[in-house]
């Protein structure tokens, strides 16, 4: 299985499912896992929960989770999945853990247009002047990786089997955001 394929498999059956009923609690849609490079086998798939706390996005909640409930794990022998291209607090969160890799399924503009959440970008701008995809997907610290452009790189027939299950993604993660948005008003989450 090539790592496109798995990474695919781990948002659709470990992730999607976690996001699925932090929604339905009034969560945002953004999620994340951590795999190991030897054998793409999951560590831990986790999913937002502002509403416990703001600073739980998907990423930093994945990885407080990671450090309760493993040890003996190095990061340089992991993978880190999530779902929607990092913001700023978890790219430097990710830094910090010491992952030299991340690989996004949405980017910060599908985050801004598809999901009606402009907050990555407002940062990356306001804060630190860059324009999207500013920063240094490859640098001294990590490279990243965008999920399709894998799946756009395999050989048929498996290049159109992903393209079906990331137009099926797409959708789960639309129904969802729609949720999301119906109900965020109630929320007590900053930058809803």
């Amino acid at each position: 299985m090539t790592i496109a394929a798995r990474l695919l498999n781990v948002i659709e059956q470990d992730i999607l499912p976690l996001t699925q009923k932090g929604v339905a609690a009034g969560n945002k849609v953004f999620g994340a896992a951590i795999l190991k490079k030897s054998d793409l086998s999951l560590v831990i798939a986790e999913t937002n929960s502002e509403l416990e706390n703001p600073l739980w996005h998907g990423e930093v909640h994945t990885l407080k989770r990671f450090y309760e409930r493993t040890s003996g794990l190095f990061t340089k022998d992991l993978i880190f999945l999530s779902t929607h291209e990092p913001c700023t607090m978890c790219m430097s969160a990710i830094t910090w853990a010491g992952f030299d890799n991340f690989y996004s399924f949405f980017s910060h503009e599908d985050s801004r247009d598809a999901f009606a959440i402009p907050h990555d970008l407002k940062i990356l701008k306001e804060v630190f002047g860059l324009e999207p995809g500013g920063y240094r997907r490859s640098n001294a610290f990590w490279n990243s990786y965008f999920i399709a452009e894998l799946a756009e790189s395999e050989e048929e027939p498996l290049r159109s089997e992903l393209k079906a299950q990331i137009a099926r993604i797409k959708a789960t993660y639309q129904q969802l955001s729609d949720s999301y948005q119906s109900g965020k008003a109630e929320n007590n989450i900053p930058l809803a």
